[in-house]
């Protein structure tokens, strides 16, 4: 239970939740999510951080949506390649949601915050995709993140996640990039890594 508690005093009661989209493009409204990746995040009885478990789905483009050719091109994604498994979105997001408000309550959390790289573009897919449901089960907050790019550049002075990887001491490989799993992990472990040297050097807890 100390471990739990320990966890939610961090950040204010909220669980951090690692998330990374690949799409069809950049308009929330209209492009849809092709996949879908969330790391756990976990901390031990000294208050460090550290990468727990992933999940990880390919998505079906939901009816109407339109596809950038260029986004496709750039991601390497074939959305109806029927080996991607693909499952449906809300069947998807309902899912990954209840599992993340499992570890919510687990954690003694009041609420989900996310982290991402370029945080507010997830958010607003996430989001399009609530709204496209109307699903009730969001346990993230409505506005609030920790963006892995705005941490990077104050850590490092790096933005671009490869080149903040980097500067941390993780290989990046690029021919594994903008596959959801893969850019979750990886900045799962960055925000660890940044949570954890703030730690190291005393600036938590106060």
């Amino acid at each position: 239970m100390a471990n739990k508690s320990l966890l939610s005093q961090r950040f204010r009661g909220f669980y951090p939740v690692v998330i990374d989209l690949e799409t069809g493009g950049f308009d929330a409204k209209k492009n849809p999510i092709l996949e879908l990746a969330a790391v756990m995040i976990h901390m031990d009885e000294e208050g460090f951080l550290s990468v727990g478990e992933t999940l990880h789905y390919h998505v079906e483009p939901f009816a109407g949506s339109k596809m950038e050719t260029s986004a496709l091109e750039f991601t390497g994604i074939k959305p109806h390649n029927p080996f991607r498994f693909a499952r449906d979105e809300k069947e998807a997001i309902t899912e990954l949601f209840a599992a993340i408000k499992k570890q919510v309550r687990a954690h003694d959390c009041k609420r989900a915050v996310m982290v991402a790289h370029n945080a507010v573009f997830d958010q607003s897919f996430l989001q399009a995709a609530v709204k496209r449901y109307h699903l009730d089960n969001d346990p993230f907050h409505k506005f609030t993140t920790f963006d892995t790019a705005a941490l990077s550049g104050l850590a490092f002075g790096q933005t671009v996640l490869a080149r903040a990887a980097e500067a941390a001491g993780f290989a990046f490989d690029k021919d594994s990039a903008h596959s959801a799993k893969y850019d979750a992990e990886i900045t799962a472990q960055l925000f660890c890594h940044i949570v954890n040297k703030w730690r190291d050097l005393g600036g938590w807890p106060l």
